[in-house]
């Protein structure tokens, strides 16, 4: 049995051929432009799966808060048995994306990346037994995409560079290899908790929101970051990105990534018992509240 494990994003439309694997030097004969015949074909029935710097760019470029975004432009789904949270493009009834214009792409120098490799596209895989991952490239021919007919030759890596999918990949990458890793552990691991699930998907997706939290005077108690390191979280989303990488790592794999303060959490459970006597006490008072109100109804009936 094998125990490589796969992520991939590979393709803005899901497609019944089997892809070929390529590496970065084999040879992709592809052209995709305005005056071929099936242009917009692969945008009317989309299903592109987001990372975590495609909602970065998207969101700047339509000029939108993260939440914003992720609220008129998303639809969740799960990507693994566990209910770890991922985000795909919301779509029209009919299945177009709905950035898709007679012209093209209406985010096109934003668009993501499943857009960018079409029709290639991102294998990575990782060995149990292995700490780093495998890139390795996918490429499909389907029947209605007749950029495949254009004469134009180039290799993988130069459509990755011409595609502008490097910077994509690069800035993603320790986020797949999290994915991977979750996905090499399995059992392991076992389901995450709610609260794990719901930071994966703050500090994945939303980064404004995760950013109001990162910047918070709770979290700035229990994590011991310099004054510059904080001022670069509060105004650059990529460094906030990355950030929001190391807390995952720490949250699902226990790694310590981010110095919490000396301290710290033992005065944060101290916190929590405080406020856990506190609402015990409040509970057992406004029982006790009730019971004195019903004992002088009673009372007031009676006379």
């Amino acid at each position: 049995m094998s125990d490589e494990n796969d992520f991939t994003f590979e393709l803005p439309n899901s497609s019944p051929v089997e892809p070929t694997r390529l590496e970065l030097d084999d040879k992709l004969k592809f052209r995709c432009h305005l005056g071929v015949s099936c242009w917009n074909r692969c945008c009317s029935r989309a299903d592109v799966t987001l990372a975590p710097y495609d909602i970065i760019r998207m969101k700047k470029s339509l000029d939108m808060d993260s939440t914003e975004f992720l609220k008129a432009h998303t639809v969740p789904f799960e990507l693994d048995m566990h209910g770890v949270p991922g985000l795909k493009l919301r779509t029209d009834d009919d299945g177009a994306c709905l950035f898709m214009k007679e012209e093209g792409c209406s985010v096109y120098e934003d668009r993501p990346t499943a857009c960018r490799y079409y029709p290639s596209g991102l294998l990575s895989m990782k060995s149990i037994s292995e700490s780093t991952d495998e890139r390795h490239f996918l490429l499909i021919k389907e029947e209605h995409c007749k950029g495949h007919d254009e004469d134009h030759i180039q290799t993988i890596g130069e459509y990755r560079k011409e595609q502008g999918v490097e910077e994509y990949d690069d800035l993603n990458h320790e986020w797949y290899q999290i994915i991977l890793k979750k996905k090499s552990t399995g059992p392991s691991i076992g389901k995450p908790s709610d609260m794990s699930l719901q930071m994966f998907f703050m500090a994945s997706y939303d980064v404004d929101r995760f950013r109001r939290f990162v910047m918070s005077d709770a979290f700035i108690k229990m994590y011991d970051l310099t004054d510059e390191e904080y001022a670069e979280l509060e105004n650059d989303d990529v460094a906030l990105m990355k950030f929001g990488f190391k807390l995952m790592k720490q949250v699902f794999f226990g790694e310590l990534t981010i110095k919490e303060r000396e301290g710290a959490w033992e005065e944060r459970v101290k916190e929590r018992k405080d406020i856990l006597e506190f609402r015990k006490q409040a509970e057992i008072a406004a029982h006790q509240k009730k019971q004195d109100e019903a004992r002088k109804a009673a009372l007031d009936d009676g006379d």
